[in-house]
């Protein structure tokens, strides 16, 4: 199999596993009691915590666990619910509907803007964003979940008030991640009832999981996972894209290269449908995605691509390459040696007039 849907999930890292594996049998008890078994479990928490704070240049202090970003992010706009939200189009679904759905008209404002986007990897001018938000007196909040392990980061660097984070993007488990809340700033909590994380998210801690980030998270620390993508990863993802153009008729490009995450690539099929390419590949073994995973089985286009090109057909026949840290030359081979066929089978068959030939 050749695995290319990196930023949807990526495969449990055989640190993050063992981790697991062990905590299952050490670390099980309550994380929150009194008794030793509970000291334990609470210790690797912390550990845990430490690691991304050191990861992020924030103070342990500032790190909320989660059960992902959705929850991370609905925390934050759920904070400034009734405020005015400002976000942009290419935000994940969990910030734009609950802005929709939160969003009011009182100060101080809430800006949201992801640093890169999560279906086409471009980058965001967070830098202008910060300076007018706090030039206003408002906040901002920055969902990092696909940035983590493939960029440096430092959020007092970036200026950030908030920040969202997932484990599963970075090689831990599903279902655990972290909001960065800036010492200071405004914070509801969305779960209540409970004094976990300083009364900051009430429940009972998911230890194992949280023992399985730290795993990742450490991994990236050791490895400096962020020198890996910016050169290994981001050759073969500008490796494929030049194959694609040279080779496949009809093809276009809906990442700026050299305005991107290194391991995000999405591409646009002239007269062939995104999903029936996706299926094709599949078939051959290779795994890719149509856009964001949150958003599988809604038939609209992209917002995010109607966003950057406001045509439907562009945003209906792209495919989203997403690399990770195992990925090789070969990957490419393969792909190229059984994507153009795809193409050309589906551009034959279709109904759409073709606009290039």
């Amino acid at each position: 199999m050749v695995y290319l849907d990196y930023a949807a999930t990526s495969p449990l890292l055989p640190e993050a596993i063992e981790a697991m594996h062990e905590a299952e049998q050490r670390y099980f008890a309550n994380a929150s009691a009194l008794h030793t078994p509970g000291h334990l479990s609470m210790n690797k928490i912390e550990e845990a915590r430490e690691l991304l704070a050191q990861l992020i240049n924030a103070d342990s202090s500032e790190i909320i666990f989660t059960s992902g970003a959705s929850e991370s992010n609905n925390t934050v706009i759920r904070t400034f619910e009734g405020h005015k939200i400002i976000t942009s189009p290419l935000e994940h679904h969990s910030i734009i509907e609950a802005a929709r759905v939160l969003g009011g008209d009182e100060k101080p404002a809430l800006y949201s803007y992801m640093l890169a986007n999560n279906e086409i990897g471009e980058f965001l001018p967070i830098a202008d964003v910060v300076k007018k938000a706090h030039k206003e007196g408002g906040f901002v909040h920055s969902d990092l979940t696909q940035v983590l392990g493939k960029l440096p980061i430092d959020v007092k660097a970036l200026d950030l008030d908030y920040a969202t984070f997932s484990a599963h993007k970075i090689g831990g488990p599903i279902g655990v991640g972290a909001l960065y809340v800036k010492n200071g700033v405004p914070f509801k909590p969305l779960i209540i009832g409970g004094n976990q994380e300083k009364k900051r998210r009430g429940t009972t801690y998911n230890t194992v999981g949280i023992i399985g980030f730290g795993a990742a998270l450490k991994y990236i620390l050791d490895h400096k996972t962020w020198e890996i993508y910016d050169t290994k990863i981001r050759a073969l993802r500008d490796e494929l894209a030049e194959c694609i153009l040279e080779e496949i008729p009809g093809s276009s490009l809906n990442t700026d290269l050299k305005n991107s995450l290194p391991n995000i690539l999405n591409a646009s099929f002239e007269a062939a449908e995104g999903e029936s390419i996706q299926l094709y590949l599949d078939a051959e073994g290779i795994v890719v995605s149509t856009g964001s995973a949150c958003a599988s089985g809604d038939i609209k286009p992209s917002h995010v691509l109607m966003a950057k090109t406001g045509d439907a057909e562009v945003a209906h026949s792209s495919i989203r390459f997403s690399f990770g840290l195992d990925n090789t030359e070969e990957d490419i081979d393969k792909v190229m040696a059984v994507l153009p066929g795809i193409i050309d089978r589906l551009q034959k068959i279709s109904t759409i007039e073709r606009k290039t030939k």
